[in-house]
């Protein structure tokens, strides 16, 4: 029934919401856990997106499927850069993207990622003024293909991948958050930026 269910469905589910569906008594974890391994050697997997569940291509299969993806619309370099910000520092509010990019950021650009549906507005910050912070979404973890923001690739990575170069001031970067903040909206997002 739970993979019936997760077949059937167009976006991750919860394991709340697989439970709505089953009958009184069903154990949904015990069931996730036993399709994850059934399908672990598969050309589907059952993976986790942020706190929900959804079968995908193997990743070591995803070549297939390149001839089916669509791309209608670069992003502008300032949306990247916004992106890559609010992903690595969230929550983060539009004042502290401007000081990370040395830049004023377009409302427009902003309205483009929650459009893509890649961005949402977080909490409000208890400091004057309460400015509105911005998170990433489960939609953007299942684009990049990531369980949680913890799984975006650090600073280390990215330069031993060759798509950062060694510009001085990278690694000082990130630490823009406090553990009060991270226990507090509870997102787990890693502490760097790229």
């Amino acid at each position: 029934m739970v993979e019936a269910v997760l077949f059937a469905s167009a976006t991750p589910l919860s394991s709340r919401q697989i439970a709505e569906r089953l009958p009184e008594g069903c154990d949904v974890q015990e069931a996730l856990a036993g399709l994850r391994e059934l399908y672990a050697s598969r050309g589907v997997q059952l993976v986790r997106v942020g706190d929900g569940w959804a079968f995908r291509t193997a990743t070591d299969l995803g070549f297939l499927m390149s001839h089916q993806v669509v791309e209608t619309k670069k992003l502008s370099r300032a949306a990247i850069e916004t992106l890559a910000i609010i992903a690595y520092h969230q929550p983060v509010t539009r004042a502290e993207i401007e000081e990370i990019r040395g830049v004023s950021v377009s409302s427009g650009t902003v309205d483009l990622l929650m459009e893509l549906g890649w961005v949402r507005l977080g909490k409000r910050r208890m400091s004057p003024g309460r400015p509105v912070t911005l998170v990433v979404t489960e939609a953007f973890l299942d684009h990049f293909g990531l369980s949680s923001p913890k799984d975006l690739p650090g600073i280390s990575e990215l330069k031993a991948a060759g798509m950062l170069d060694n510009r001085p001031g990278l690694d000082g970067l990130g630490s823009g958050r406090t553990e009060e903040e991270d226990g507090e909206d509870g997102d787990g997002a890693p502490d760097s930026l790229v």
